[in-house]
């Protein structure tokens, strides 16, 4: 029996092909010498080959097409697994890409394995992912533009609601770390008589990081910055009639984020305060009740978590102004809120609108603060009427 020895180089290996061939034309009988070195042969150059030229691996368009020939299956075959006549034309064509509940469909149905079917890196973390994707506002999302240029349908949405998704989480550093299950959060009380939509939070939060990191500041946030004597300098920018956008530049100016971001549906939010991925903080603003008075009440306030607790927090201030029980923290920065907007001070002499006036005058803030404070104490939502209630959205231009 010749030697046969590992295969190092193509010259070897076409000697083994050679010595192979030459076997294979004596048709050795089983247990001799010849046919050992026959089956021995074949197997270094088995192992030389499978190093040398490896076979890719099937694509997943590949694979369902070897499954329908094995099976004798058709296109329209494949719509209990694909879905309509066009999309099974599409899928095959190339034209359109698998979508997570197609493939475990076709992986349930046809025995194709995932592992196949799935071969981007992306697509497998998000098959491996315990994330409830369809449970996400997808209309709402949809039609806030949280998925860029997507123009299908909602139910095509629906269908690749895991892929549109991930890939809004993933677009903002810290995105995925937001899960329901993960949140440091002020925002779920259970004393709270409310069920915060989490979903619909998580989404709202990162919505929130998106417009963030759209958002070129002129520097970076020096920590201590925001104090009760910054605070009021803002409070001072309420006195002109463009005071929210005064507010937006001064914020910026010094480094920190000023965003506003309709609530979504079932989170109750007024307002949050976060880190943004470049290490700036971020106040965002709801609006959710367009009165003046409640813009800048709840901006200090969340200036207020900024000054008092952001410092030593990771996570999250999330804001429900209107919460029957919040924690300690929420009423410091009440607190410190208070006392930037308006001096401790009796408003018990304040009656009319000319007195309302008066006194914004004199301290140089906008008077519908001091109406706010005046109804908010005084439990009377009616008081002066329509007067004092100027609307924030018309302010900022929305």
């Amino acid at each position: 029996m010749n030697n046969v020895k590992v295969i190092k180089n193509e010259q070897e290996h076409a000697q083994a092909l050679e010595r192979l061939m030459a076997l294979m034309d004596q048709d050795p009988a089983e247990g001799t010498s010849a046919a050992d070195e026959l089956e021995l042969l074949a197997l270094v150059i088995e192992k030389y080959e499978e190093a040398q030229f490896p076979m890719e691996p099937p694509t997943p368009i590949e694979a369902i097409k070897f499954r329908m020939d094995q099976m004798g299956l058709r296109n329209k075959d494949l719509t209990p697994y694909i879905g309509s006549a066009s999309k099974v034309s599409e899928v095959l064509n190339g034209k359109r890409s698998l979508s997570l509940p197609m493939i475990r469909k076709l992986h349930e149905g046809l025995g194709i394995s995932l592992e196949t079917l799935i071969q981007d890196p992306s697509l497998k973390k998000i098959e491996q992912s315990d994330i409830e994707w369809l449970c996400f506002p997808l209309t709402e999302m949809r039609k806030r533009g949280y998925f860029g240029d997507f123009s299908g349908t909602i139910h095509e949405l629906k269908e690749y609601a895991a892929e549109k998704v991930s890939e809004f989480l993933s677009n903002v550093a810290g995105g995925f770390n937001l899960k329901p299950a993960l949140m440091r959060t002020t925002a779920h009380d259970a004393s709270n008589d409310k069920e915060v939509d989490a979903y619909a939070l998580w989404a709202w939060q990162v919505r929130v990081l998106h417009l963030a990191k759209e958002e070129t500041l002129p520097t970076n946030y020096q920590p201590g910055t925001v104090n009760i004597e910054w605070m009021k300098q803002v409070a001072q920018l309420s006195w002109s009639n463009k005071g929210p956008l005064l507010a937006k530049e001064f914020l910026n100016k010094y480094g920190v984020h000023l965003v506003f971001e309709e609530h979504l549906p079932k989170t109750y939010l007024d307002g949050a305060v976060c880190i943004s991925e470049t290490g700036n903080p971020v106040v965002a603003l709801t609006l959710r009740h367009d009165r003046l008075d409640n813009f800048w009440f709840t901006l200090m306030h969340e200036l207020a978590h900024i000054a008092l607790h952001l410092e030593n927090c990771d996570g999250w201030f999330i804001d429900d102004m209107e919460a029957k029980c919040r924690p300690e923290i929420e009423n410091e920065a009440d607190e410190l809120a208070q006392s930037a907007l308006l001096p401790k001070l009796s408003t018990q002499g304040i009656f009319s609108a000319q007195d309302v006036n008066n006194l914004a005058k004199e301290l140089r803030i906008a008077p519908d603060i001091i109406a706010g404070r005046i109804r908010y104490e005084r439990n009377n939502y009616q008081l002066f009427g329509q007067q004092f209630k100027t609307s924030v959205k018309c302010a900022l231009g929305f």
